[in-house]
């Protein structure tokens, strides 16, 4: 339900939110997951959970936690950390300050995220003689703030300076809908543009300044220019260290950053020069106090050239031609099948990377992945809510088969609604996401494939292959009502897109990958810790690899 309710939020811009219900007890602390990735996203939903009995004239009532050293608390105080406001209704005409201090934040775009309001079993039913002001109707106004002017002079003065400036688009380009204002900066200056995961779609793929995707999933494209950028101007971006390359990306000894944030916690990271204020709005003035100035011509086509080398880069990974398909193949049927103003939903596994880096992009709101949680599941409830948010576009879920497993239940939802989903379940056998990660650190794929357990373990990738696990994908999703298609081949994969568009309902496509057939990751790098001791020979060799590339992270201060 939270799920659903993100995936509207953030095709709504964090322009509209959905309120979710529930009773105290498994229904609230089913909310926490969603909750949680609401506010890692800054995305603003509101929980509504029912909770105990204020009076406790029944007590304890049924599902009622009970803390010896707390006579206040409920279950719904595990929704306290991942709320961005919380607040329990005692008396019922506490609903006014606590309803206007959840609208405040639900439209701050800076400090956004869930908002709970905990009602208890008895207080929800009590009448009280409400402030006639508070049922009329109230407009929320959300405002284009600008930095200061100084600030801003201060940054124009960097840009102009900079030989090798590049723009870093985040997520608050799309929210904030800024793409046409960051386009024209960059047709006007010549500065390239690479972008996090939340902000693809920034500027479509072919654009001659859009470099692609940035950081640990990034391009050679974007990876290469960062690496000797002089200037960095983060705009909407969180600096996750997805996007720094766990702080490795910038090697230019000079490089300095400036921050475009409507949040202050983000604009001065990496000690960036603070420009707090809306990215529309701040593009808009930046580009007039930078008109006449250009990159160098040679910078501006060698932008121009990367973004023509990477393209062919993806044709390349789209066409790759054994079977089962490449996941990189899959992803290149689906983007042909797909129209410009539809919308790939996806968030874990191994597919979100490969999607950063090789879909094309070609409307701002056409690529929703769910990165900053990542979370198992997302994907066909967050597809709902897309769908909900824009029924004029086709919506496709592109999951794995064990996130498929984690929440394929949406699926009854989508039937009930009338809600079409295009969702194409690719069967990897396992976890290829965890697989490829723990052999890379030298532990051999432990465990990460879906098949019988044997002499008390699951097994590594290397021993001899046994039986996969008996699980009909295309059966199950069948059983839930929704038209499911078999593809055991590229070919197979592509009729079955054109089939389903013509389809008026819910469908899925379930397709075989080959889970060793991965996306080359271009020299990036992800700080995940190997053992420092151990007695495999693997291990110990991750870890001499570790410890090097370690050398090249940064605290850019």
């Amino acid at each position: 339900m939270v799920h659903t309710a993100v995936g509207y939020a953030r095709m709504k811009n964090r322009l509209g939110a959905m309120a979710c219900t529930t009773s105290i007890g498994p229904g609230a602390t089913n909310l926490v997951t969603g909750a949680a990735l609401a506010t890692v996203n800054r995305l603003p939903v509101l929980l509504l959970p029912g909770d105990v009995f204020a009076s406790r004239r029944p007590d304890p009532v049924l599902q009622q936690l009970e803390l010896p050293w707390a006579g206040d608390a409920s279950v719904n105080e595990t929704l306290r950390p991942v709320s961005r406001y919380f607040d329990r209704i005692w008396r019922p005409e506490q609903v006014v300050p606590a309803a206007l201090q959840a609208m405040r934040v639900l439209v701050n775009q800076a400090e956004t995220g869930a908002v709970t309001l905990a009602f208890p079993q008895d207080v929800q039913t009590e009448a009280f003689d409400c402030f006639e002001g508070f049922l009329r109707k109230r407009v929320w106004h959300v405002p284009r703030p600008l930095p200061d002017e100084a600030t801003i002079a201060q940054a124009v003065r960097l840009i102009r300076a900079a030989r090798r400036p590049l723009v870093v688009a985040g997520g608050g380009v799309i929210y904030s809908a800024a793409t046409d204002a960051l386009r024209h900066l960059c047709e006007e200056t010549g500065i390239p543009v690479g972008e996090t995961q939340a902000g693809k779609g920034s500027l479509p793929y072919d654009h001659p300044a859009a470099l692609g995707a940035l950081g640990v999933t990034g391009t050679f494209a974007a990876n290469g220019v960062a690496a000797d950028a002089d200037l960095v101007i983060g705009i909407g971006t969180r600096w996750s260290d997805f996007t720094t390359a766990s702080k490795t990306a910038f090697q230019n000894s000079e490089v300095c950053f400036v921050n475009v944030n409507v949040a202050d916690v983000d604009a001065v990271k990496h000690a960036g020069l603070p420009l707090v204020g809306d990215a529309r709005a701040t593009l808009e003035r930046l580009a007039e106090m930078l008109a006449g100035w250009s990159v160098d011509d040679a910078y501006r086509a060698e932008a121009a050239r990367l973004n023509r080398e990477w393209d062919a880069e993806v044709s390349r990974l789209y066409a790759l031609g054994h079977e089962p398909p490449a996941q990189s193949a899959v992803i290149g049927a689906v983007n042909d099948a797909a129209r410009p103003q539809d919308v790939v939903v996806c968030a874990a596994g191994s597919m979100p990377g490969d999607l950063h880096k090789l879909w094309r992009t070609r409307e701002p709101k056409g690529y929703h992945v769910e990165y900053g949680y990542s979370c198992m599941g997302y994907e066909i409830a967050g597809g709902l809510g897309v769908k909900l948010a824009a029924p004029e576009r086709e919506v496709y879920v592109l999951v794995g088969d064990g996130s498929y497993l984690m929440l394929s239940s949406e699926l009854v939802t989508a039937v009930q609604e009338r809600q079409k989903l295009i969702v194409v379940i690719v069967d990897n056998h396992g976890y290829s996401s965890i697989g490829s990660l723990s052999r890379s650190l030298g532990t051999d794929g432990f465990g990460t494939l879906s098949r019988h357990r044997s002499n008390g373990s699951l097994g590594v990738d290397s021993e001899e292959p046994r039986d996969n696990l008996p699980i009909d994908l295309a059966a199950n999703a069948a059983s839930l009502g929704v038209k499911a298609i078999r593809a055991t081949s590229l070919g197979e994969l592509r009729a079955a897109l054109e089939a389903a568009s013509a389809e008026e309902g819910p469908v899925a496509i379930v397709v075989e990958v080959d889970r060793y057939e991965s996306v080359p990751d271009y020299e990036s790098w992800w700080d995940v810790a190997v053992a420092e001791v151990s007695d495999v020979a693997s291990v110990r060799e991750a870890r001499a690899r570790y410890k090097a590339a370690r050398k090249h992270e940064r605290s850019h201060l």
